[in-house]
């Protein structure tokens, strides 16, 4: 019930906004984004957060903590995460990718000294990446809108929904205490992730003409992907209008000679 509470709290007043936004849109534009004047605003919030906050406060972090030990935090995120997968891979009918996300958080909770050391890659077992987004869309649930939130970037409907559901059902983040613990755990994790994306953002910086379209592109193609494990179905296409055939003149009546008179 806490979740759902939670759900109608942060989607009612989205769902205004939409319902806003979407008396704005035209017919030339991308129909997976109908609310792409709301979403360009809240797009270009994030850039000017992340140009003054946290692209800063992830450059030092990086400046100030050696790979070493930035690749000990992502590994020990990375195995706390494992559970969840976990769940989800075998909600999606994959018993055996479950199994070895199982076996994964078993051996470097223990061999990896709390997942500090990734030893189950290095004996093989692969790391997948599974959310209840990804569960929702296995079982036929559409993506629904392309939205941006504020700070937490690009998503979709089915994937903010399921956000939800992994942020308080099946990260094992928000069940640690106290609570100044929890959100400097959260802190931790968000910094060390922005942190990995610094080369990426220039990257994007330099190539892309347009970072929206770009970013919203690539979002909605990698988690087309992710869905169907790197082998999405084919994209019906569109019918092709049939071309107009140019409008035929009306034949012309040949001209009456003047009658002779008698």
């Amino acid at each position: 019930m806490k979740l759902l509470r939670w759900l109608w709290a942060v989607l009612r007043p989205w769902a205004l906004l939409l319902l806003v936004a979407g008396c704005a849109t035209t017919a030339d534009r991308d129909p997976r984004d109908p609310f792409e004047p709301m979403n360009r605003a809240i797009f270009r919030f994030n850039e000017v957060a992340d140009e003054y906050v946290a692209i800063p406060v992830a450059t030092a972090y990086r400046n100030v903590l050696h790979i070493e030990i930035r690749d000990r935090i992502r590994n020990f995120f990375g195995n706390l995460a494992d559970p969840w997968i976990g769940i989800n891979n075998l909600l999606q009918g994959k018993p055996y990718e479950a199994f070895e996300d199982g076996m994964r958080f078993i051996f470097n909770s223990t061999f990896g000294l709390f997942g500090l050391h990734d030893v189950a890659t290095d004996m093989g077992i692969e790391k997948h990446d599974e959310d209840f987004g990804q569960t929702l869309g296995r079982w036929g649930v559409g993506d629904g809108p392309y939205i941006v939130l504020p700070i937490l970037s690009s998503s979709s409907v089915r994937d903010t929904v399921g956000w939800g559901v992994d942020v308080f059902t099946g990260d094992p983040v928000g069940y640690f205490r106290p609570i100044a613990l929890r959100n400097s755990t959260y802190a931790l994790r968000l910094v060390n992730r922005r942190s990995e994306l610094l080369d990426a953002s220039r990257i994007l910086e330099q190539a892309a003409l347009d970072k929206y379209v770009f970013q919203r592109d690539a979002y909605l193609q990698r988690r087309r992907n992710l869905v169907y494990d790197g082998q999405p179905p084919r994209e019906p296409r569109e019918p092709e209008e049939p071309e107009k055939e140019p409008a035929k003149e009306p034949a012309k009546e040949p001209a009456k000679e003047p009658a002779q008179p008698q």
